[in-house]
């Protein structure tokens, strides 16, 4: 697929995100505990965005592919100097992403939630993988999760339950 800016465009401008169920109040749960959360993608920026505002995500927090046009407007290719254009090794991809993230903020703790190969992968250098099946299962993630969940509340509750405990 070779779409042209205005192609692209237009299907943005048509298209309406389609969220998996729980993953707003995931997030919106993520972020009242001033967690800060990343979309990771090797997809493209400009179809990730829409996403990341309907989640309330910064755009300074994805992770993704920049497709570049020629003056036209015509495809012109990708962004290969993007961390994400590239994987299946810790120095490009999602891994990549994550060993800048750490270094760059200093976290303790990074957990990648994932569907895919390329999230398994990132861990490490991320500290855990939760695999997510809610979409699609692959036998391939879910044998190298640790914890694997089909649901979002999952999680949401697992957070509320440590937030809980935590007043005790």
């Amino acid at each position: 697929m070779k779409p042209n800016n205005e192609q692209l465009e237009q299907f943005v401008n048509i298209t309406k995100p389609k969220l998996t169920i729980g993953i707003r109040e995931l997030v919106s749960r993520l972020h009242a505990r001033g967690t800060h959360v990343y979309l990771v993608s090797g997809g493209f920026r400009r179809l990730i965005l829409p996403v990341a505002e309907l989640l309330g995500i910064e755009k300074s927090r994805i992770y993704a592919n920049e497709i570049l046009f020629d003056k036209q407007g015509n495809y012109h290719g990708f962004d290969t100097s993007e961390l994400t254009s590239d994987s299946g090794s810790k120095d490009v991809g999602k891994p990549a992403v994550i060993a800048l993230l750490k270094k760059k903020f200093h976290y303790k703790t990074v957990v990648m939630v994932g569907d895919g190969a390329t999230d398994a992968e990132a861990a490490p250098p991320a500290d855990a993988f939760i695999g997510f099946g809610g979409n699609v299962i692959r036998e391939g993630v879910k044998a190298r999760a640790k914890w694997y969940v089909t649901d979002f509340d999952v999680l949401r509750k697992d957070l509320e339950h440590d937030d809980s405990s935590d007043d005790e």
